[in-house]
């Protein structure tokens, strides 16, 4: 019910542009989210975005990544400029409805190579 697209290998220092859209079946999204898990490691907050705009970020992200929405769309993005080869690692959207229910997309690979 999460499609995730805009994955891809890029050179340090590079951009990737990520969306996640929701399908048409979930209603009253609330907060969206971005997670990442490196090999072997545990997911890890990246950004969010709540249904009133207001956003928050993992330091390691701050003034490189950008999370915003459409809600017209269902859509949630996130904009990652100035890529390091850190930053490699699988990345899930997460949406929480208003309702209280939860949904996950199914990962897409972002590789930075140096």
């Amino acid at each position: 019910q999460l499609v995730e697209s805009g994955g891809g290998l890029v050179q340090a220092g590079g951009s990737l542009r990520l969306s996640c859209a929701a399908s048409g079946s979930i209603f009253s999204i609330g907060a969206m989210t971005w997670y990442r898990q490196a090999p072997g490691k545990q997911r890890d907050f990246v950004a969010t975005i709540t249904n009133g705009g207001n956003t928050n970020y993992a330091d390691s992200v701050k003034g490189r990544f950008t999370v915003s929405r459409d809600n017209d769309k269902n859509t949630v993005y996130l904009q990652m400029n100035s890529l390091k080869v850190e930053d490699t690692a699988v990345y899930y959207c997460n949406i929480f409805t208003v309702g209280g229910r939860n949904y996950w997309g199914q990962g897409t690979q972002v590789t930075v190579s140096s």
